[in-house]
């Protein structure tokens, strides 16, 4: 009989300096990776400098997120096959280049000339993609390398923890930037370009996959180990593969074989007092021989494929909308409730919406992956059934969002968005691995990571146009009559370096349509999720 002494050990042995080791080195990693959603933080003053429109900002910020997904597919066959050297060699590189580069066109500015020329704007947008690169490959490395050294009882949480890296980057950038250099895009794109790429270099020399102790490949040998030979006839406590998730461990309910055949029948002894740890070894091994290796045109033929990219476009969509514009949010806000506008006041209300969003995206992560983990291992219920309580996160968030027109409450949205678009990215990974496999993990989650493009193109160019819409025109006489308050505030209000023309100065009125649209779409994602957890049920209980 399994004693505690085995269980601590392998406990120890799961957590090992090189295990630990790779696990912390994959959140930096991550941590680095998660500067597109940093954008906002400058974004204003880039748009001020070069003389671009909102709709334009939007390009760029999508820009960085297209580069993120199309690039999935691609870093997942590579990491698969060769590992995550390659791709985060690749990562800082891709940093390093973007963000000087980006910088290099802020700091030159556009001179006597109205606006930026199209050929620089092209290559902002060619930068942004590369930003986009840079991301998936640290990211997919970190995840990828995390999920091979850790059993599959805890994939969800170790995942949720390099997730919320990512998450904490944008808070880390946004605070340095609000307490060092508030307003300076200048000197937050220098710090982008050299505190993304040498950390991850660092890196390298760390993130590596470590195979997982004994104990977890084969539970059975390691829990057998010690015990007296079972006599003709003695019937003992035992899960077979059929039994997983439903066997009562205290009614023994079958016999031990006394011959050579216990791999044809595959049962896995449990003693009486097994505990939650040593189940869930049972279940790890039994999960792996059974796990599916969906992959390639299989993926694109599963239901499952489409109905998971069908709520992640949906919610993610809804997030990346809020994060590529709170900056712009802010600032309407600060607009409307300040008749002298200090625009280094408003940057440091714009980074605090950046920080705040960053704090609950972490959060998020991480809790998700415990939620995750909790329901699969203790309430053995499948994964899916958390994608209803991420649909009802976002669907909170934006009924927060569209009440609040004070730029003092917008943090109460910004935390409830930012937790509920950190909780999307730490329960579809699992999902991914119960759906499709763990074999193919890095090129599945880089087609399913594709998805937000379209919803993330639609609501945020939506968001951009709609913003454009109220904002005031260089000719006075030409401001549409929604914004009459806003003309007569202009009388008194001082515009310091932001022009008005590229600025919307209404408040909420200036973006609060766009809001209810992604709050249906929210709706939506939670029937399809409510579907997809009766549907996975189903077809757990078809298994037993």
């Amino acid at each position: 009989m399994a004693s505690v002494t085995d269980v601590k050990r392998s406990i120890r042995s799961l957590l090992s300096v090189p295990r630990v080791a790779t696990l912390l080195g994959s959140i930096l990693v991550a941590l680095c990776s998660g500067t597109n959603y940093v954008f906002s933080a400058y974004a204003p003053q880039l748009g001020t400098r070069l003389n671009i429109s909102n709709t334009q900002l939007n390009v760029l910020a999508l820009a960085g997120h297209v580069g993120f997904y199309v690039s999935g597919p691609v870093w997942g066959r590579i990491i698969d096959a060769r590992g995550p050297r390659i791709p985060l060699i690749g990562a800082a590189a891709c940093f390093f280049i973007a963000y000087a580069g980006t910088r290099r066109i802020y700091d030159d500015g556009i001179g006597t000339a109205a606006s930026l020329s199209p050929v620089l704007f092209a290559v902002l947008v060619a930068l942004a993609l590369v930003i986009g690169f840079g991301v998936n490959a640290g990211l997919n490395s970190g995840i990828n390398t995390t999920a091979k050294s850790f059993p599959e009882s805890a994939h969800a949480t170790v995942i949720g923890l390099v997730l919320a890296g990512l998450g904490l980057s944008a808070f880390c950038f946004s605070t340095i930037a609000r307490v060092f250099f508030p307003g300076d895009a200048s000197s937050l794109l220098h710090l982008l370009s050299l505190a993304t790429s040498l950390p991850i270099l660092f890196a390298w020399f760390i993130v590596r996959p470590i195979p997982l102790p004994e104990a977890y490949l084969n539970p059975k040998a390691d829990q057998c180990q010690g015990r007296e030979p079972v006599q003709s006839g003695e019937r003992v406590p035992c899960i077979t593969e059929q039994d997983v998730g439903t066997t009562n461990i205290g009614e023994p309910d079958c016999r031990t074989p006394l011959l050579g055949n216990r791999h044809e029948t595959r049962d896995h002894c449990v003693p009486d007092s097994s505990s939650a740890l040593e189940i869930g070894q049972v279940r790890d091994q039994i999960t792996e021989t059974e796990r599916p290796d969906i992959h390639g045109i299989q993926l694109f033929t599963s239901p499952d494929f489409y109905l998971i990219i069908s709520i992640m476009t949906l919610l993610s969509g809804t997030g990346l909308m809020y994060v590529n514009n709170i900056g712009s949010i802010s600032l309407a806000l600060y607009a409307k409730s300040n008749p002298y506008y200090d625009p280094i006041e408003a940057a440091k209300w714009q980074a605090a919406q950046v920080s705040t969003f960053s704090i609950g995206n972490c959060a998020g992560r991480i809790v998700m992956g415990l939620i995750s983990d909790f329901t699969h291992t203790y309430l053995r219920l499948p994964r899916a059934y958390c994608l209803c309580i991420v649909s009802s996160a976002f669907i909170i968030s934006q009924v927060f969002a569209i009440g609040v027109s004070d730029v003092s409450a917008l943090w109460i949205p910004s935390v409830v968005v930012g937790f509920a678009y950190g909780s999307v990215w730490g329960a579809f990974p699992p999902i991914v691995i119960e759906w499709f496999g763990l074999a193919h993990l890095s090129e599945n989650w880089g087609w399913v990571a594709m998805s937000p493009l379209g919803g993330g193109n639609i609501f945020s160019i939506m968001f951009g146009r709609n913003l454009d819409a109220h904002t005031p025109s260089q000719d006075a006489q030409a401001i549409i009559p929604d914004v009459k308050g806003v003309v007569a505030a202009l009388g008194t209000m001082v515009l310091q370096g932001v022009p008005p023309q590229r600025q919307c100065l209404g408040g909420r009125e200036c973006y609060v349509s766009s809001l209810w649209v992604t709050l249906m779409a929210c709706v939506v994602a939670l029937a399809l999720s409510a579907w997809a957890g009766i549907r996975d049920g189903r077809r757990s209980r078809m298994r037993i």
